[in-house]
């Protein structure tokens, strides 16, 4: 590797790192906010405490997938430089779009059940969608992080 080449390649890396941390903080805030929500939404509705709902899942969803998850990949950027896959920008985008869908439904549906309300099968569709976005985006990760191992030298 040429000088060039390396550091376009740590600004690259770096730039990745910053966009991941930045994702990790959006996250971290949006699954406290949700864990909030769930309680003072459940208790303005009278929703009996301790029962399951979709609601008060929303909040470990995006504090896992979002926060957690991305954390980890930020290591791995760390470790590997995974951004320079071509598929890394792809993982990124695609894993978060699938991120946002599922915790999305799980708080509208989790809203609807709060207030007695029927879900529709629109919503389990879309959710489904969210999760298969959620499914590709880590198959990409992967797929980034085999890559880059095997190139390294």
């Amino acid at each position: 590797m040429t000088t060039d080449t390396t550091t376009t390649s740590r600004a690259v890396s770096r730039s990745a790192q910053l966009q991941l941390l930045t994702a990790v903080a959006v996250y971290t805030v949006l699954g406290l906010a949700a864990g909030l929500f769930y309680r003072e939404f459940t208790k303005l509705n009278g929703f009996e405490e301790g029962m399951a709902g979709q609601l008060g899942l929303a909040h470990t969803h995006i504090l896992t997938l979002g926060m957690i998850v991305l954390l980890i990949v930020l290591v791995l950027e760390k470790t590997f430089a995974v951004s320079s896959s071509r598929l890394f920008r792809w993982f990124f985008w695609i894993y978060n779009a699938g991120v946002v869908l599922t915790s999305s439904m799980l708080i509208w549906h989790g809203m609807l059940q709060v207030q007695g309300l029927e879900s529709s099968k629109m919503i389990a569709g879309i959710a489904g969608l969210g999760h298969m976005l959620v499914g590709a985006g880590f198959v990409l990760l992967l797929i980034s992080l085999f890559s880059r191992i095997r190139s390294e030298k």
